[in-house]
């Protein structure tokens, strides 16, 4: 596995917290563990430490890992996010996806699992870090890395962590349809399975950025049926525009 840099984390239960944390280290990856909210924060905003992976339990002794996460992306959006929580109910495992997660995996699990997830957060992170600063489409740009685009008219638009996640993997295959459970299975995670509205609601955001003018240099086409295409030339007739 390559090194993601710095790994925090957050583990009330002892035990648990441990095998991870000399797990992570025995696989060469330096980590620092913290046994609940207020240490995790002395960790997050430490500048010499710098996480580039957050391990999130959700139920903490003294604050819960949803607001903990809400708080850590507020402040920083370049690190990836796993929550590890022992409630397997849906609504939760959605919110945590929401809330900025890269995945979320339910207790108990084995340490292999972990290490598959993580796999697949690093390949998205690391195709993320060989993407040029800022991308320009025509009257438009992109800042993966801050998580900002930029429309025809100039105006700066902060993305969420999915939205992101979504557009990075249209522009990565621009030009190209991607299948919904494509994105899907790279934005959510096999184990998720966010309604077709949830993909909408989404796209219909990501469209007013890139449509902002008609003469923007790209849009974001449905194929009826499969899925959405960032489209960056001008191709009439050739697929039917709706959600």
């Amino acid at each position: 596995m390559k090194n993601p840099g710095t790994v925090l984390i957050v583990e009330d239960e002892k035990n648990l917290g441990k095998t991870l944390q000399e797990y992570l280290q025995s696989i060469g990856i330096n980590n620092h563990l913290a046994q609940n909210a207020t240490e995790a924060k002395k960790f997050f905003y430490d500048s010499s430490i710098q996480p580039s992976v957050v391990l999130m339990d959700i139920n903490l002794p003294d604050g819960n890992g949803l607001e903990l996460a809400k708080e850590f992306r507020s402040i920083r959006k370049n690190f990836s996010l796993l929550f590890l929580s022992a409630l397997s109910d849906p609504e939760i495992r959605v919110e945590g996806l929401e809330v900025g997660g890269d995945d979320y995996i339910t207790k108990p699990f084995k340490l292999k699992e972990l290490t598959l997830r993580l796999q697949r957060i690093l390949e998205s992170k690391n195709h993320l870090d060989t993407l040029p600063d800022c991308i320009e489409e025509g009257k438009l740009k992109i800042w993966f890395s801050r998580y900002q685009v930029q429309d025809s008219k100039g105006k700066i638009i902060d993305l969420s962590q999915k939205e992101c996640a979504i557009l990075r993997l249209l522009y990565s295959k621009k030009n190209q349809v991607v299948a919904r459970d494509e994105m899907i299975e790279q934005v959510w995670g096999q184990e998720s399975f966010p309604s077709n509205r949830t993909i909408d609601n989404y796209i219909v955001s990501l469209r007013k950025w890139c449509e902002s003018t008609q003469d923007s240099g790209a849009k974001i086409l449905s194929v009826r049926g499969v899925g959405y295409k960032f489209l960056t030339t001008k191709t009439e007739g050739e697929y039917n525009e709706h959600i």
